[in-house]
């Protein structure tokens, strides 16, 4: 389960080096909050257009190992790329999460965040070609109409979910255990139930993933992210959209 916590401020950079940024001490944790508004404005778009480019590129690559019979037999039939693009998916993912300086570095960080889209889509479109076309086209639906009421209603309310920090912790270790012992389960013995309890539980815990990711953006909040970590705030974001999707395209599917 990929970590979904902010990195953390650096008071001394903050304060010296993004004046548009303050943080403030209260109790022992650090808020942020931004004091130019058209600092945030920028930094949002910046971050969803990344997310836009980074989608359009899944949906792509999903749409031809949907339709294209010949190479949704190849990929079932090497299930060893999946694995492969998925360990590229894991070590980029912790190098631009971990590793501030290669994060904020042009061009490294455009060029790991471009395999890493790229792995993060043929993992997709590995699992999707698994599922019929009108499960994998209706899960699309679901997913966009989802993202779009979420993204909307983290902007919008005034409940701060950043606020909810242990709340996610305890979330994110949960999610993670239930789906060790599902996978070790349906490895042992397939049942439908726990297959959909699963698929059920992640779309549900992902969506509140994003709400959460997408308030850090803000700056508002209790909690937010530097502006110089664009590429954090767009692979978060991108990560909770693409596993919502695959646990809406389990749960319409039939197979």
């Amino acid at each position: 389960m990929p970590d979904i916590s902010p990195p953390p401020y650096d008071d001394k950079k903050t304060g010296a080096e993004d004046e548009s940024c303050v943080v403030e001490e209260d109790g022992g944790f650090r808020i942020a909050y931004w004091v130019d508004k058209n600092v945030r404005q920028t930094f949002i778009r910046k971050v969803y257009s990344i997310i836009t480019l980074q989608l359009l590129m899944t949906v792509g690559i999903v749409a031809v190992f949907t339709f294209a019979r010949p190479v949704s037999f190849f990929v079932r039939s090497h299930i060893a790329l999946y694995y492969i693009s998925y360990f590229i998916f894991l070590i980029c993912y912790f190098v631009l999460v971990f590793c501030r300086s290669i994060q904020r570095r042009f061009p490294w960080n455009i060029i790991l965040m471009t395999i890493f889209t790229m792995a993060m889509g043929f993992m997709t479109c590995a699992i999707a070609s698994t599922y019929d076309s009108k499960s994998v086209i209706l899960a699309m639906i679901i997913t966009a109409i989802v993202t779009i009421i979420v993204t909307v209603f983290s902007f919008q309310t005034k409940v701060d979910i950043t606020s909810w920090r242990g709340f996610f912790c305890i979330l994110a270790i949960v999610l993670t255990v239930t789906s060790i012992v599902t996978a070790i389960v349906l490895t042992c013995k397939y049942m439908y139930w726990l297959h959909m309890l699963y698929s059920a539980i992640s779309a549900i815990a992902f969506t509140l993933f994003l709400a959460y990711d997408t308030q850090l953006l803000l700056g508002d909040k209790k909690y937010a992210i530097s502006p110089e970590d664009y590429i954090y705030g767009a692979i978060q974001i991108y990560v909770d959209v693409i596993y919502i999707f695959l646990s809406f395209t389990r749960l319409v599917s039939r197979n």
